[in-house]
């Protein structure tokens, strides 16, 4: 996969928030923090992640490209605040009570877990299976385990295994 080069000016505006809402939480905890360093190596869906213990965020280009401003005023505080929370309080829940204590607090930006970005233009192939009561889409990872024999799915619904629908 060619990797998705994120324009220059989007970059700096990602360090400019990084960095404010870095200033906010040093004013706030009274203690000065690293910054961050910042990867544009997610992919799929996920629009960031924080690796905690390596100090790093990364960010999915495709996403950030798309969506710009708003993906940087969502997507940075977010993934630098479950970095604060480990910082501050090791490990607890992802979106836990001290998560949400840094974005609501610190950050002043209401809590989401999940964004709401479009997402039909990072979103791989799926494979339609089915079982007796309806079909199913399975991602490309996952079909390639059942093709494997890693992995069986099963219905939730009626408890039958899933076969692939073969085109034909």
């Amino acid at each position: 996969m060619k990797p998705v080069r994120v324009p220059l000016s989007l970059q700096q505006a990602v360090i400019r928030t990084l960095r404010q809402k870095l200033t906010q939480a040093s004013h706030f905890l009274q203690q000065r923090f690293p910054e961050p360093y910042i990867t544009y190596q997610q992919r799929g869906t996920i629009a960031g992640s924080a690796r905690l213990q390596d100090w790093e965020i990364r960010l999915n280009p495709v996403l950030l490209i798309e969506n710009q401003q708003v993906f940087i005023d969502e997507v940075i505080p977010h993934e630098l605040a479950h970095l604060l929370a480990y910082h501050q309080f090791g490990h607890v829940a992802p979106h836990g009570k001290e998560w949400r204590f840094i974005m609501e607090t610190i950050f002043e930006i209401p809590v989401n877990r999940t964004h709401q970005f479009p997402v039909h233009s990072v979103r791989s192939k799926t494979f339609t299976y089915y079982c007796r009561c309806q079909q199913h889409e399975l991602t490309l990872r996952q079909h390639n385990k059942v093709l494997r024999r890693k992995n069986c799915y099963v219905c939730r619904q009626c408890g039958e295994k899933l076969t692939l629908l073969e085109s034909t």
